[in-house]
């Protein structure tokens, strides 16, 4: 995620009247992020469903007081937001781009600061034709001339979303300006992509990548880390690639890649048998093994001694599809007995699992 930086100006300006916004969640889960938003806002009102797990909605707060407080505590399943400062019909023709050009030079340029990095994200619902980078490329010449900020699409400080719907849901773009580090992603909708690579052993991978982002997770130089329920050794590679000394517990095999890395000792048990055989003390836990989320977090719990004092510990949170929020607040309990919980992300890579971010607590404490 971004730093908590606010660019001087007008984006900050511009959140600070602006009451409707966008929030984006996986739709499986739309439901807890909807309750986060009532939580933040209790007058929040959801006036439409732009796409599956994209809302368009209307607080009381400002956009700019909700961003700082999720700034400060971020939510688990809110996964994206961004404010609604203008709209334009569109009716799915080349005509649209016009439009939107238009929008941006009048209304949008006057919203972003000068000589602030800025880049744009569109997203793209529906029956339209339009590519987002067809948008982009129509817009953001336009904002960059009028305003004078900078296009930098790798490292912008201030962030245009444009959100196009279908004529099904109303044929209409939903235009903000907004600092990025008040978005809680860098990406449009949270939607974060990683590049497969050919060393890749699994898609669990992307999961402890996102993570590693997300949380700002910072890997010592040539630390040691334990990973249970290693198998296939996706996540035991990541760690690797970050230059740490690896424990891999698993009874079951490891992908040869992993498994004949040198710096990779691979104990062919369960974690449960590894913990009792009196195991080493570690910088980084990390556990994405699929197991009841109690038995999960208790077997976490048992494993915190383990952990240096300076360390911290990821696990998944498997959900079942019953009583999520209920099995998610008595993992919660039981990890607190051991652990800070830093954070916890439903993450864009995540399924029926939330990401979590532990740290230990002082023995004794």
């Amino acid at each position: 995620m971004s730093d908590a930086f606010e660019p001087p100006g007008a984006p900050v300006a511009a959140e600070a009247g602006t009451r409707e916004l966008i929030l984006t969640a996986d739709p499986d889960f739309l439901a807890f992020a909807l309750d986060e938003a009532r939580a933040a806002d209790p007058q929040v009102e959801f006036l439409q469903e732009l796409a599956p797990g994209v809302m368009l909605a209307a607080g009381r707060r400002t956009f700019a007081d909700l961003a700082a407080g999720w700034q400060e505590q971020p939510p688990i399943f809110v996964r994206h937001i961004c404010p609604v400062q203008a709209s334009a019909s569109l009716d799915g023709s080349e005509g649209d781009l016009v439009v939107l050009g238009q929008v941006a030079s009048g209304e949008l340029a006057l919203l972003l600061a000068a000589d602030t990095p800025f880049s744009v994200q569109t997203r793209v619902y529906g029956d339209l034709p339009h590519k987002p980078f067809d948008i982009n490329q129509a817009v953001a010449p336009l904002l960059a001339e009028i305003s004078g900020a900078p296009l930098d699409v790798r490292h912008p400080q201030q962030v245009v979303s444009v959100v196009c719907v279908g004529r099904a849901q109303g044929g209409t773009a939903y235009l903000g300006v907004s600092a990025a580090a008040h978005n809680l992603s860098d990406w449009a909708g949270g939607m974060r992509r990683f590049a497969r690579e050919p060393e890749q052993v699994s898609r669990a991978e992307f999961k402890l990548l996102e993570a590693i982002e997300v949380f700002g997770l910072e890997l010592p130089p040539r630390g040691v880390a334990l990973d249970l329920g290693a198998a296939p050794g996706g996540w035991t590679r990541i760690l690797r690639r970050h230059a740490q000394y690896v424990t891999a517990v698993d009874p079951g095999d490891l992908d040869p890649r992993v498994a004949n890395d040198r710096g990779v000792r691979h104990k062919r048990m369960t974690a449960e048998a590894y913990l009792a055989n009196e195991p080493d003390r570690f910088d980084i836990i990390v556990d994405d093994m699929r197991m009841d989320a109690q038995a999960s977090a208790r077997l976490m719990v048992a494993y915190a001694p383990q952990l240096y004092a300076h360390g911290w510990a990821l696990m998944t949170v498997k959900l079942a599809e019953k009583q999520r929020r209920a099995t998610l607040d008595q993992a919660f309990a039981i990890l607190q007995q051991a652990y800070t919980i830093a954070g916890a992300r439903h993450l864009f890579h995540n399924r029926s699992e939330i990401t979590v971010y532990l740290r230990p607590k002082a023995r004794g404490g």
